[in-house]
């Protein structure tokens, strides 16, 4: 009887999404095949308990209220290798506004493409209308790229707007059958990764689809078709004309995907990397920094790859610590105080690198927070230890502070200390507080004195290099967090 409500009222038409969709000569910078190979479950040998319930919820929903309905994009790519996706994006032919009365919470979002959000507690599914093919009415800028294009279509044409021919299947969790446009199935078992259509026209059309090859040929260790590879390393200037908000959220994927460095070198094979990470080749091809990068690339792989947390913050702070250590030394060398010239440090790296990656303030904040406690490391005596280990930061800080001793650019020394510190009981604490420490410059006066920028406004205590934070709480954290991001 429900079901039958909704038929009624939304009233769909067969095959098409309700509404009046404008009607568009057939695009010729894209591949167009009318007709898909279907795929029967005994050829692709897809899992269906590997589908999630609220996957199947939605899909059978919308089958129910008379719409197609199908997994779709990568959750279907990965079903076909055996892997259980993160995430389920379904496409259908029902309008944002059709999907949005058939579920309790469902919101739309979207300006350049709209979409429906439908929520299950925390779990949410994406839900997309078929899109249509892209016309010159299509609102683009002056480099070509699509700013806004909310124009619906047949489930072909949805097929030949998607980028990859291995993200272009949609699986039916009711027939358990697969419908492959564009050859998706044989790229997949060749491991070959393939743009449909014409690709200047595609990366044109949307930059960060050059970031999304680099991802996925690392991601799944498959190699570039030459046709999608070869104009690449030409339009990658490109990718300065995206909104950085949108290029932050890419290279978050690229990172915390659990194949970081591998995404890394295919970013600099493709010559992808400037801009993004300025710096990036001085910093690997110096033996320290490269070693660094390498090893906290390495652990956050491992943590993504056994299911634990990993910070944004910890991984960019890594990325651009060797920046951090250049200006340090530089403003040093001017005649700052140790800790002030770190803070400046840290102010020039990330004003640069914020306007082309939008970095979020509580990412930023981390950052400056992990730089900024590097030095108290060195004061072992009195009540400094004791006062680190209260930091809310102290486990991100520490986890930062023995990737500097495994990379050699501090003496391991400083490792065992501490390692040795937290281990410890109030009687080995206190030997270990008279011992002397190995002499390090990190916290002494500079070298020469120079006129210091912002000296006649300097508070005392700064001006003593006792500026040793910024203002977070001084919240206990027993050191079980590790380098998570909370």
């Amino acid at each position: 009887m429900i079901t039958g409500f909704f038929r009624k009222l939304i009233q769909p038409r067969s095959g098409k999404p309700a509404g009046k969709p404008s009607a568009k000569p057939r695009s010729k910078q894209t591949l167009m095949v009318a007709e898909p190979t279907v795929i029967g479950a005994q050829d692709h040998r897809i899992d269906p308990s590997l589908v999630t319930n609220n996957a199947l919820r939605v899909t059978q929903t919308l089958q129910d209220a008379g719409f197609k309905a199908f997994i779709v994009g990568g959750a279907v790519r990965d079903l076909l290798l055996g892997i259980k996706p993160k995430d389920f994006d379904i496409a259908t032919n029902a309008t944002p506004e059709q999907i949005k009365r058939l579920f309790r919470r469902a919101f739309i979002i979207g300006r350049r493409f709209q979409i429906v959000h439908v929520m299950f507690g925390q779990d949410v599914i994406e839900v997309t209308t078929f899109r249509g093919t892209s016309d010159d009415s299509a609102k683009k800028d002056e480099h070509g790229r699509v700013l806004r294009d909310n124009t619906f279509g047949e489930q072909h044409e949805d097929a030949a707007r998607r980028d990859f021919t291995i993200n272009a299947m949609y699986y039916d969790p009711a027939t358990q059958t697969v419908l492959d446009y564009h050859g998706g199935i044989d790229d997949l078992r060749r491991k070959i990764l393939r743009i449909i259509g014409v690709p200047e026209l595609r990366y044109r059309e949307d930059p960060i689809r050059m970031l999304r090859v680099v991802r996925f040929a690392a991601k799944l260790h498959f190699a570039i078709d030459p046709a999608s590879q070869t104009p690449i390393p030409l339009m990658a200037p490109l990718i300065d004309n995206v909104p950085p908000a949108r290029v932050f959220d890419e290279m978050l994927k690229l990172l915390l995907g659990g194949d970081s460095m591998a995404c890394l070198l295919q970013l600099r094979n493709q010559g992808l990397h400037h801009g993004l990470l300025p710096l990036l080749d001085v910093v690997l091809e110096q033996p320290l920094g490269e070693k660094f990068v390498t090893l906290a690339l390495a652990q956050t792989d491992l943590r993504v790859k056994i299911g634990k947390s990993v910070s944004p913050g910890f991984l960019f702070a890594a990325l651009l610590w060797h920046e951090v250590l250049e200006k340090w030394a530089a403003y040093r060398e001017s005649g700052e105080y140790p800790i002030p010239a770190l803070h400046l440090a840290a102010d020039d790296v990330l004003s640069a690198q914020t306007e082309k990656l939008a970095l979020q303030r509580k990412i930023t904040s981390d950052m400056r927070e992990l730089w900024a406690l590097q030095p108290r490391f060195e004061r072992r005596n009195g009540k400094a230890p004791f006062k680190l280990l209260e930091h809310p930061r102290f486990r991100a800080a520490y986890d930062f502070m023995q990737l500097r001793c495994e990379s050699g650019e501090i003496d391991s020394e400083l490792a065992d200390w501490w390692a040795a510190f937290l281990l410890a009981d109030d009687a080995t604490r206190e030997v270990l507080l008279a011992k002397k420490p190995k002499s390090s410059d990190t916290a002494g006066a500079p070298k020469k004195r120079a006129s210091r920028r912002g000296g006649r406004g300097r508070k005392k205590g700064e001006a003593n290099g006792n500026n040793q934070g910024n203002g977070h709480s001084n919240e206990h954290n027993n050191g079980n967090v590790e380098h998570s991001s909370e």
